[in-house]
């Protein structure tokens, strides 16, 4: 059994998801493109890539606490199940007094 996530570009302008270093806990991902995100509101931020997690596991989208703390974002729902293979889309909240 391999632990490798799967990952392809739908998108040209797609980001593959990095670590920010080695030991990370989780890799980061990318909007493929720029959407401000209104104050006090939420929205929908496409990625361009569908994921395949190892069989037996699922994914998880988590806001990453700088990003909560400086400017006040969180992330909605968050559990992709194995067998989603669609285009990851992350719902993104803005709790802040700015858009984002």
């Amino acid at each position: 059994m391999t632990n490798r996530l799967r990952i392809k570009r739908l998108q040209q302008n797609a980001i593959i998801p990095t670590k920010g270093y080695r030991m990370a806990a989780r890799h980061d991902i990318y909007a493929s493109k720029d959407s401000p995100i209104p104050a006090q509101r939420q929205m929908f931020v496409h990625t361009g890539i569908p994921r395949e997690p190892p069989r037996g596991t699922y994914g998880k989208l988590a806001a990453r606490s700088g990003m909560a703390i400086k400017y006040g974002i969180s992330v909605g729902g968050g559990i992709t199940d194995a067998d989603y293979t669609c285009e990851i889309n992350v719902l993104l909240q803005d709790h802040g007094n700015t858009s984002y």
